[in-house]
């Protein structure tokens, strides 16, 4: 006789392999079929209504319907619940209560990645939204000494910007990413081509930097930071001979063939790297998060991926790995105040803790603030004509927080989380929490 149904999860959540390789992934009517049963189980719990639009905006369907149930909204209307998720992935990982081992089975991000690739399939996604993911293609046209500069000036100027609004949908008012004159990789063009580290712990004491095409392209400072931080810890740093974009980007536009291209480039050379001893980082927690999560899940027979995911550090979860045995410098010249930190979602769902929290309590007359609230910015949704209102509403909660504490410094792993906070804020800059570190010790 089968038990009784439990109300919540009592066991950590687990996740399933995206079987987007399946005919019936792309197949509308059961996708349908498994969104209504899903909206069902969010409508009678609601627990989520406060991290994003997605949630709201799938409660205003229900109560706005004629049964004020679930069967009420129309299926044509599901995209606009789709189009508010930007999987953050927050909803599985801190407050869904029927996730897996639940029998219930609800994985709320997955299932609108379902959507999106259906939609991405059908050659729904618009032209915009497909400009706006290709970062490896905009930072190689525009990073560059004698281009750069007039691109970043042309950002600024209001008539530019409301054409540019007119045209493709992306906001004025929003906050775009500058290029950099000198890329990351020609900044740290004297880095070896090999290294030595000693190893501690899990980790092996040397490292490959994964650039990011935004720490590459857009930028670099953080990365100049972290080879810094980590040489003065005695660990060795090399650039990844080669990579591409994630795939992130494509990723949550639903193009899931996209990825497996980024995937079949930077894996190889990932593995390799792997092989030779070296772990891996990089500075965008969604990249991490990539690696880590999202391309196992995607592909778990492939045993490379499996060997990358398992030496992809966060760069502060491999220091305070370091600081556990005993090989982490504290030497630090001088504090910092009071810092605002705002905990990027992409590396709350890591699962590893507050690492860059830890890291900046370790520094003498430091006060850090950690503001576990999302940003909003999502890398592409916050630029949206259509979204950045409700980019701005979800940042606030972090901006009260910043004006509350008239920090010293704030900043986010995210930089890109960062500079969307400082829009909000309209007033001074924001600081990845690499470069406070590296400013900490002087170096």
């Amino acid at each position: 006789m089968a038990g009784p149904v439990r109300e919540g999860n009592l066991e950590a959540p687990t996740r399933h392999p995206l079987d987007w390789l399946n005919p019936e992934f792309h197949d509308e009517a059961a996708l349908h079929h498994e969104m209504e049963r899903v909206f069902d189980i969010c409508h009678g719990c609601r627990r989520c209504v406060s991290l994003c639009q997605a949630f709201p905006t799938l409660f205003d369907l229900v109560d706005n319907s004629e049964s004020m149930e679930v069967d009420g909204v129309a299926k044509a209307d599901y995209p606009k619940v789709v189009e508010q998720c930007f999987l953050c992935d927050l909803c599985y990982m801190t407050k869904c209560p029927y996730v897996p081992p639940h029998e219930w089975n609800l994985d709320f991000p997955h299932l609108m990645l379902r959507a999106k690739a259906v939609a991405f399939r059908k050659g729904e996604t618009k032209f915009r939204d497909k400009l706006l993911t290709s970062t490896d293609a905009m930072g190689a046209a525009f990073a560059h000494p004698g281009i750069a500069p007039a691109v970043n000036a042309v950002n600024r100027v209001g008539f530019v910007r409301k054409a540019l609004q007119n045209l493709l949908g992306v906001d004025a008012e929003a906050w775009l990413p500058s290029y950099a004159g000198k890329t990351l990789r020609r900044r740290l063009g004297e880095l070896p081509v090999q290294a030595e580290g000693e190893p501690a712990g899990r980790t092996t004491g040397k490292v490959a930097l994964f650039a990011t095409c935004y720490m590459n392209h857009n930028e670099p400072g953080p990365g100049e930071d972290l080879v810094a931080v980590y040489r003065h810890n005695g660990i060795g740093v090399i650039l990844a001979p080669q990579e591409k974009c994630c795939g992130m980007p494509k990723l949550e536009l639903g193009d899931l063939e996209a990825v497996k291209r980024a995937k079949d480039y930077n894996i190889p050379i990932l593995a390799r790297l792997v092989d030779e001893g070296y772990d891996l980082t990089a500075l965008v927690p969604s990249c991490v998060l990539l690696f880590k999560q999202e391309l196992p899940l995607m592909f778990p027979g492939d045993s490379d991926v499996m060997k990358v995911k398992n030496a992809f550090f966060d760069p502060f979860e491999y220091l305070m790995l370091r600081h556990k045995q005993g090989k982490l410098k504290t030497d630090f010249k001088q504090g910092l105040g009071k810092v605002s930190y705002q905990a990027a979602c992409h590396q709350r769902v890591q699962n590893i803790w507050p690492k860059t929290k830890e890291m900046l309590a370790l520094i003498p007359d430091t006060q850090v603030d950690m503001i576990e609230r999302c940003s909003g910015h999502d890398g592409t949704y916050a630029v949206k004509a259509e979204f950045h209102d409700a980019a701005m509403k979800i940042v606030r909660p972090v901006v009260s927080r910043i004006n509350q504490a008239k920090p010293d410094h704030y900043g986010s792993d995210c930089a890109m989380a960062g500079h969307h906070i400082a829009c909000a804020l309209k007033r001074g800059e924001p600081e990845h929490p690499m470069t406070l570190v590296r400013k900490a010790y002087g170096v």
